[in-house]
């Protein structure tokens, strides 16, 4: 055997042994410790996509309820005027008292307003077209119960109370 053969055998040998080493000792942990990652990294794009899924359905939901119930939203955010609820809703009675309730009986942040009422109408129905009407007024507007009917003549008479939520908004809040 020449000399350069047996360089060539021996260098070869040697690379072998390192390129093995390389393999058991490199390699094949982190091959393992990449097989790991590559799962975890899974999990959580899984994770990612069901909670992507999940706020966007909520973002969908919150979109769908703000626009059906916009009115409702309006007339939390709306100032409590009371010469002009007093001027729209005088001609439909006949005694219209607005008062301001204490600050022990008001609601947390909103103001609550009394409303003692008398009317004289031509039938329960509109009464309820009132009460339908001032429904969808700007304002949040409670009728107590009970309501009280009276036949006088050919007319009745309502009476009754009710509460007129005003929101108190700070003017650096909005």
């Amino acid at each position: 055997m020449s000399r350069q053969t047996l360089y060539i055998v021996i260098l070869s040998i040697i690379l072998l042994t390192v390129v093995i080493a390389f393999s058991f000792f490199l390699l094949i942990p982190k091959g393992k410790e990449y097989r790991l990652l590559r799962l975890e990294s899974k999990r959580e794009f899984q994770q990612l996509d069901l909670t992507q899924n999940r706020y966007d359905n909520t973002y969908n939901r919150l979109k769908d309820l703000q626009a059906q119930n916009r009115h409702t939203i309006t007339a939390f955010e709306t100032k409590f005027n009371a010469e002009r609820f007093e001027k729209l809703y005088k001609k439909e009675f006949t005694d219209l008292y607005l008062t301001e309730m204490t600050a022990s009986d008001s609601n947390g942040t909103f103001k609550v307003y009394e409303v003692n009422a008398t009317s004289k109408i031509t039938s329960p129905q509109s009464f309820y077209t009132f009460v339908d009407g001032v429904n969808k007024s700007e304002w949040i507007i409670g009728v107590n119960f009970p309501i009280h009917f009276e036949r006088d003549g050919d007319k009745i008479r309502s009476s009754f109370t009710m509460k007129v939520h005003n929101n108190e908004v700070k003017k650096g809040e909005k």
